[in-house]
């Protein structure tokens, strides 16, 4: 399984970007996806995720209302849409695949991108 993750960049406070995770493989619709992000000199830390049918997500708090996680089953590809943007939410972003149930934990994922870049900044 191999992740591609997409669609970072700089952008202003109060802006929106969409990031894309293409995966590779026949069974993208049996993993739990999931977004991370670390930013400089801090740890990773769990951003979204979503079960394999997307009837189920969950956020961490601090972007609760602003991203929402989606998924797009036929084409391999799973979604991280965030609007209202801080500078905090400055970080490499990576999309992360899962074969266990739907986690908050990093540990529980098996498949990692390589990451992209997302930097909120006038």
């Amino acid at each position: 399984v191999q992740l591609q993750a997409s669609g970072g960049g700089l952008q202003q406070p109060g802006g929106s970007l969409r990031l894309s995770c293409a995966v590779s493989g026949r069974t993208f619709s049996s993993y739990v996806m999931g977004w991370f992000r670390q930013a400089p000199g801090k740890e990773r830390e769990f951003v979204a995720a979503i079960s394999w049918d997307g009837g189920s997500t969950y956020y961490a708090d601090s972007v609760k209302g602003r991203f929402t996680i989606s998924r797009d089953n036929a084409k391999n590809t799973v979604y991280l849409q965030m609007n209202s943007l801080k500078s905090e939410d400055t970080a490499v972003y990576f999309c992360a695949a899962s074969s266990k149930v739907l986690s908050r934990t990093g540990r529980a994922y098996e498949y990692w991108g390589q990451g992209t870049q997302v930097t909120v900044s006038s």
